[in-house]
């Protein structure tokens, strides 16, 4: 399900990290990135690589579940002063080591398992994918240089947030709670065939692939939709329809 398969997961984590390493010549990784301002750049860097080496290691080692203990992704905060040069390689060969990973076992394989309903390797080779190319954004964002993603990566990005996102974020974000029964939101990309209704009038959030009646309608490419919900921005940029309000308070409060 979503618009990529497996295989082209695994080949945009590559080509993504292939992306970011081509920005960084030159570069001073100790500037303070705005999506991430408690990280440098270098300190950013580290923790893409990790997360793609804890993920490789869980699926070469067969491990059965995500544990945790195994990764480095977040324990960044003592790296300063290396240089693209030093990490460029580093990078390109943990994604390249993670794709090898994936593609010797099948995406259904019981290995690896954050959610005791999804295989491990098709969860985290889409996962991968997008925790990789919404780092480039960061990346150059803080570089100042253009950014793009090919608008049906980012609708699978769009795809992995209402479907796994979404869930996390009730799951583990206290404040959401307040947004049950508030209404229903629609996020529709203008580039590519991807329409979502995000509904919150039960006692629980549900997402559909829908283009019905909503309180707030946020219309743009689907790269945009996917920063918003990231957090990456507002709802500035976006073409926004009806309760602006609701739109803005579900944004604040839908931390992934």
């Amino acid at each position: 399900m979503g618009m990529l398969t497996y295989a082209q997961r695994l080949d945009t984590g590559v080509a993504q990290t292939s992306l970011l390493v081509s920005g960084l010549a030159d570069a001073d990784l100790s500037i303070r990135v705005p999506a991430t301002p408690d990280w440098t750049l270098n300190q950013l860097l580290r923790h893409l690589g990790y997360a793609h080496r804890w993920i490789e290691q869980l699926v070469r080692e067969r491990i059965p579940d995500a544990d945790r203990s195994l990764s480095k992704a977040h324990s960044v905060d003592e790296y300063a002063g290396e240089t693209a040069a030093e990490l460029g390689p580093w990078l390109t060969e943990g994604a390249e080591l993670l794709a090898a990973a994936m593609r010797e076992v099948s995406p259904d394989d019981p290995i690896a398992t954050l959610f005791p309903d999804e295989p491990g390797p098709r969860f985290w080779a889409r996962r991968m994918a997008h925790e990789t190319w919404v780092h480039r954004h960061d990346a150059f964002e803080a570089l100042g240089l253009p950014f793009e993603v090919d608008p049906v990566v980012a609708a699978d990005g769009l795809y992995e947030w209402m479907t796994v996102g979404l869930r996390i974020v009730h799951l583990r974000r206290p404040e959401f709670a307040a947004l049950l029964g508030a209404g229903t939101l629609a996020f529709e990309a203008t580039d590519v065939d991807a329409s979502w209704l995000v509904d919150l009038t039960g006692a629980a959030p549900v997402a559909r692939q829908d283009e019905g009646t909503a309180a707030v309608t946020a219309r743009g490419p689907a790269a945009e939709l996917v920063l918003a919900l990231y957090r990456r921005r507002g709802a500035d940029g976006l073409d926004v329809s009806g309760d602006a309000t609701l739109l803005k308070e579900f944004l604040s409060r839908a931390r992934f």
